[in-house]
């Protein structure tokens, strides 16, 4: 698996390799090649460059299929209960959450119904501090939901921006080793330093492919999270508007 990596990343640079190795002749410019030119240095931050890129795929997998689920099943929630509440029913309200378990809207909403209806059962609770306990409630949930759905998205935004420098130090190891080759040799003709300019494109180009699929999906999921935040900032008040009109209703 990881060989398939690397032959799919490093396939990008063999035209710069075999441009550098032309007046030598004596490096190969395949992938494998590549890998089997490398130094240790240089291996080791390919190795690295693929654990970060595993991480942020696996990452962005999750996130999408979570999104994904909560929006499915939000949709499905806000009608039935909706209807369940116009028509006072909020025990089926609750059920119906209950049951729609991914849905940021349903923990949120199911939070603030359990609160209202603990205190209206309760025979001695105050009216005014019913709605102001099902406000702190949803507020409650609403931070814990919040830091649900941000889940991996610090280790995301950390690999995007670290993943170029990583490749930046593999791209100065090998300007390293091309200097060493040219010492070594007692040559300064390509051939002396193609091995170590080798590592540094294929360093470079690793952490920049690492880097910037990491930070574009980063923006991406951001947006997608501020979007359930509104989303839930919108329920809690729709229905702390509904307690309030049911608490007058009762009133009169």
């Amino acid at each position: 698996m990881f060989a398939i990596h690397v032959g799919a990343v490093l396939s990008h640079v063999p035209a710069a390799a075999t441009w550098i190795v032309q007046e030598g002749g004596a490096m190969a410019t395949d992938p494998l090649g590549l890998w089997k030119a490398m130094g240790w240095v240089a291996r080791t931050v390919v190795i690295i460059l693929f654990i970060m890129s595993g991480w942020s795929i696996g990452v962005m997998i999750d996130r999408w299929m979570a999104y994904s689920a909560a929006r499915k099943q939000s949709r499905q929630f806000a009608p039935a209960v909706a209807g369940a509440l116009r028509d006072g029913r909020i025990d089926e309200a609750i059920k119906v959450a209950e049951r729609n378990k991914k849905s940021h809207l349903a923990k949120v909403v199911t939070a603030g119904l359990m609160e209202f209806k603990a205190h209206q059962d309760s025979p001695g609770a105050i009216p005014g501090e019913t709605i102001e306990a099902s406000k702190r409630a949803l507020e409650r949930t609403e931070a814990i939901v919040h830091a649900e759905l941000k889940r991996g998205l610090g280790g995301l935004a950390t690999i995007g921006s670290t993943a170029p420098f990583v490749g930046l130090f593999g791209t100065v190891m090998g300007i390293l080793n091309a200097f060493i080759g040219i010492n070594n040799s007692k040559a300064t003709g390509l051939a002396a330093v193609a091995g170590g300019i080798a590592e540094a494109l294929v360093t470079t180009a690793i952490g920049l492919l690492v880097a910037i699929p990491a930070v574009m999906m980063f923006n991406y999921l951001t947006g997608r999270v501020e979007a359930f935040d509104v989303e839930m900032d919108n329920s809690s008040s729709e229905l702390i508007d509904y307690f309030l009109k049911k608490r007058g209703d009762v009133r009169r």
